[in-house]
């Protein structure tokens, strides 16, 4: 069995490890970060339950990929909520889908398309460009329940 163990030396930078052993690898890597929200919506041409106003809570699940900077990061966790909350988030949770999006029929097949869309458009931005090299979206997957999601891909929206 493995017993608790206190570390006997802390690493400190520029003694025990150099600026330049930071970085381990030139290779791009993939990050995932999901989030959940609230959202009501309807279906138009649609003869199901689905045609009646209701809602889900819904995950959203982003795989982004790039190259690590100096330090070994590709993108801060952290940077990637604050897309989320403050460009993407703002028009989905607890609000009524029809009339937040664009116009679509708010199923998960055209939500998906328009978050992927969304989450690649802040990428973009020339400032997140320089900081995150080469940084895209691979993925992004959408659940409308636990067991049901759609998924939008980097192959499928930009070679079609």
């Amino acid at each position: 069995m493995y017993g608790f163990r206190i570390v006997d030396k802390l690493q400190k930078i520029n003694e025990d490890i150099q600026p330049n052993q930071l970085k381990y690898h030139y290779k791009r890597v993939l990050v995932s970060k999901e989030f959940t929200f609230d959202a009501a919506h309807h279906l138009h041409c649609y003869d199901g339950k689905c045609k009646n106003l209701h809602g889900h809570t819904y995950k959203v699940i982003f795989g982004l990929s790039g190259f690590v900077d100096e330090r070994g990061l590709m993108m801060d966790f952290g940077d990637i909520k604050d897309i989320w909350k403050n460009e993407i988030e703002i028009f989905l949770d607890h609000r009524y889908l029809n009339e937040t999006l664009p116009p679509m029929n708010t199923t998960a097949e055209n939500m998906v398309v328009w978050i992927y869309e969304k989450m690649a458009e802040a990428l973009h931005q020339s400032e997140r460009q320089e900081k995150y090299a080469g940084a895209r979206v691979e993925f992004v997957r959408l659940f409308e329940t636990p067991t049901s999601y759609a998924e939008a891909r980097r192959e499928w929206m930009e070679n079609e």
